[in-house]
């Protein structure tokens, strides 16, 4: 069953835990790819110096001012695509970035398109991930909570979640030590020991 609206309408750090578990889908013409979700990050708009939303509304983070559940993503150093799920009450621009998945099924399509046959490396990490799923701009705002190209079923929550401080936000004097990262404890696919 595809995750409803209300799933995501919740606090955002709420959000971010309990999507670890859940199974992102990938529909495409060569096939489709199914991965759990083992590592997130919370960023929660203008109150978090880390978040794109930080400094207000723009183009760029159109997105994250509509409903909860639909797909912000955006490109980093110019060639990986991050996916993130909008979150939290409709107006507020805060986010939950999928770091790392678990493949669970398409694995010979996600070797293909990441050059590796490698399954720990497949996933682990959110541009990695995008590549194996051939997530890429042209799925902005794309709406999660309905049938389509790319949606999140539910899962098994994981045994135990860990927190910790997320990844690469050194600039973020504010809210860089704050444990807003979470992980599937113990899973062998992270993008980093969790």
């Amino acid at each position: 069953m595809i995750l409803p609206r209300e799933f995501y309408e919740r606090d955002t750090l709420t959000v971010a835990r309990e999507l670890l578990g859940q199974v992102l889908v990938r529909e495409t013409p060569e096939g489709t790819v199914r991965g759990s979700i083992v590592e997130t990050e919370a960023y929660l708009g203008p109150r978090d110096d880390a978040a794109h939303s930080y400094k207000g509304k723009s183009e760029r983070v159109r997105v994250q001012y509509g409903p909860a559940g639909c797909a912000y993503i955006y490109m980093i150093y110019g060639m990986h695509y991050c996916l993130n799920i909008t979150s939290g009450p409709p107006g507020v621009p805060e986010v939950v970035l999928i770091r790392a998945l678990e493949p669970l099924s398409g694995f010979e399509l996600m070797e293909k398109r990441r050059g590796t046959g490698k399954l720990l490396n497949l996933c682990s990490g959110p541009g990695k991930l995008c590549r194996a799923f051939d997530i890429g701009a042209d799925l902005y705002g794309v709406d999660l909570c309905r049938p389509g190209s790319l949606y999140l079923e539910g899962g098994n929550k994981p045994e135990s979640i860990s927190s910790s401080k997320r990844i690469g936000i050194d600039y973020a004097v504010m809210t860089r030590d704050m444990p807003w990262r979470f992980t599937a404890a113990g899973n062998k696919f992270l993008s980093r020991p969790g």
